[in-house]
């Protein structure tokens, strides 16, 4: 899951983008509405979580812009004005969740999780291919009833390629998916990754390399 965080708070913005990122998410942080737009032109997210009172642009013109481009994005709208007012204002510019400040950092990462699951074709919390059992809500994965001692990058590419049900998964896509904007394609990261991925996994083998395409779960 890709999760844009756009709040002129900033210790707020990178302490909710640090907890997010432990929950396996790639995040990036901005703190204007003139840099999240530039984000949501370069980049696909998932959800956009977006403080309603941005200096420059506002979350209010962002969000507006993400509606009328129609590209799927989810948005979860902050604001500290807590009024029914406010909120259904802020729904009647097309948002998809509010969520008034001060909140829980728990609401808030359930959600976001809620909102990526509506954010493409519908998909089960829970993903069963393999002898794998990936929960994305309890953020647990299992293989064969073991359970799977995971860093949170390894469950998010682990995540991308179970959602993929075996279809071949790009170096490319991964990095788009699993990693911020601050990943170096031209790294082995993505390798790396996937060698510790595939030992934890263990046998029999379950996660293939596709020479010059990428990887895939299956048998």
């Amino acid at each position: 899951m890709r999760v844009l965080v756009a709040d002129d708070e900033r210790v707020l913005a990178d302490t909710v983008a640090v907890g997010l990122r432990k929950l396996s998410m790639a995040v990036d942080v901005v703190y204007d509405g003139d840099s999240a737009l530039e984000r949501l032109t370069v980049n696909r997210y998932d959800v956009a979580v977006l403080d309603r009172d941005m200096p420059g642009r506002t979350g209010d013109e962002v969000c507006r812009h993400l509606v009328g481009t129609g590209d799927g994005t989810k948005v979860l709208l902050l604001t500290a004005a807590a009024g029914i007012r406010d909120r259904v204002e802020g729904l009647g510019l097309g948002a998809d969740d509010y969520l008034t400040k001060p909140f829980a950092f728990a609401e808030l990462a359930a959600r976001v999780q809620a909102l990526s699951r509506r954010s493409g074709a519908a998909l089960p919390p829970v993903l069963e291919q393999n002898g794998i059992v990936l929960d994305s809500t309890r953020y647990t994965a299992l293989r064969d009833g073991r359970m799977l001692d995971l860093s949170s990058k390894e469950f998010a590419v682990l995540h991308v390629l179970m959602r993929a049900e075996g279809r071949v998964v790009s170096t490319e896509e991964l990095l788009e998916q699993a990693w911020d904007e601050h990943a170096d394609p031209f790294t082995n990261t993505v390798r790396m990754t996937v060698m510790t991925l595939r030992r934890k996994l263990g046998d029999p083998p379950v996660l293939r390399t596709v020479r010059r395409a990428g990887y895939r779960i299956g048998s």
